[in-house]
């Protein structure tokens, strides 16, 4: 507790893009977020006023962290699942707990929980050597996908594997993997819900995402021409998850969309990049929506803010050429409605250095000037 404010404390374990816009959500509900940053030159600690610097690994500053939080949260799941388990042990409420967030730090135990649970999966199997690669595609066909099965993020760690000395490279690499079928899909989907300690969920509408180089470019909100059937369904599937794992906060269940249906590609507990569009198309945004879960607060109200909303990534472009401050004066004075998010990161080419939302009538229309809009941050032309 803030003794200067009487209201909650939060510790958000990682100072990225997620914990920056969880801070500004929490200053609207009078919150004090307290982040823990590996440099003060991360995204989250250019803006915060409780910022602690350590590292996720270190589980002395996760300790001292913890002190007088009275909830801790994540911006990533790369904490260890043993450095969760002695705060918990030690009487610290950690959302999601350890036992709901190894199910999306590490692939294998994800497939084999889902498995048990009867969601629907990609073929897989454990690999231990290159001949388990070979002889799973003896029953699939080449090509295969390999993921490591802990650390993967945007396209890392997540190999097409077409020959057999592919995958052989692959695991001379000493990598702990699986390996998964190619899944004819037609497209990708996201379901976020989150759940309180209490038990109350609230699902968003499913979107649509568009990858690019294993990248998130765009997310359309509602996924187009996605059936009600269907879509219910996801939205269930998702509910159904967050339930049966016990997570408390937000989970974004990753989905393919096939001709026979869907299929669970991959979790993530926490705020995540599908769901950027709710801070403008949502009555309750994302992050103040995992705020409100993690301290069982009820939940609030996710119904879209206008018919169509479209968030598109902007990633870092080539050195040169105008600055971002002049690139955002050309924009908004071309596009008045779209709104834009910059991160504080420094630019690399490809790396997610903020997003724009436009929301309107039409989804063609919102997203031809999300993408423009995107590109002119990136492009500056």
């Amino acid at each position: 507790m803030d003794t200067r404010t009487g209201l909650p404390v939060v510790g958000m374990v990682g100072g990225g893009q997620l914990a920056r816009m969880t801070h500004q959500a929490a200053i609207a509900l009078g919150q004090s977020l307290r982040v823990l940053a590996t440099s003060p030159d991360d995204g989250a600690a250019l803006v915060a006023a409780d910022v602690r610097i350590g590292h996720h690994t270190d589980l002395a500053a996760l300790r001292e962290f913890a002190k007088g939080c009275d909830a801790v949260t994540f911006d990533h799941e790369h904490v260890p699942t043993e450095h969760i388990r002695a705060l918990e042990a030690e009487g610290v409420k950690v959302h999601p707990g350890s036992a709901a967030l190894l199910f999306a730090q590490d692939k294998g135990r994800m497939r084999e929980r889902l498995a048990e649970l009867g969601a629907p999966v990609p073929r897989w199997r454990a690999v231990r050597a290159a001949a388990d690669i070979a002889a799973f595609a003896a029953g699939t066909g080449w090509p295969v996908i390999a993921k490591a099965t802990r650390g993967g993020y945007d396209g890392r760690g997540v190999f097409v594997l077409r020959t057999p000395e592919a995958a052989e490279e692959l695991v001379a690499t000493g990598t702990p993997l699986i390996v998964e079928e190619l899944v004819p899909l037609r497209r990708e989907l996201a379901a976020l819900v989150a759940r309180s300690p209490f038990g109350q969920v609230a699902a968003y509408p499913v979107v649509e995402t568009v990858q690019r180089d294993g990248i998130c470019v765009e997310v359309l909100a509602p996924a187009p021409g996605l059936a009600e059937e269907r879509a219910l369904a996801a939205e269930q599937l998702a509910i159904d998850l967050a339930t049966a794992l016990g997570v408390v906060g937000l989970l974004a269940v990753e989905l393919f969309e096939t001709d026979a249906g869907l299929i669970v590609n991959e979790l993530a507990m926490r705020p995540h990049n599908s769901g950027h569009w709710t801070i403008e198309g949502a009555r309750t945004s994302q992050f103040e929506q995992h705020l409100r879960a993690v301290l069982d607060y009820p939940m609030g109200d996710t119904s879209l803010t206008a018919p169509a909303v479209v968030m598109a990534n902007v990633l870092g472009g080539a050195p040169g050429g105008i600055g971002i401050d002049e690139r955002l004066h050309h924009l908004f004075a071309e596009d008045p409605g779209a709104r834009v998010h910059l991160y504080g990161k420094q630019v690399r080419p490809g790396r997610k250095i903020g997003h724009v939302t436009v929301c309107g009538d039409d989804m063609t229309s919102v997203r031809a000037r999300a993408a423009r809009a995107a590109q002119w941050l990136q492009e500056g032309a």
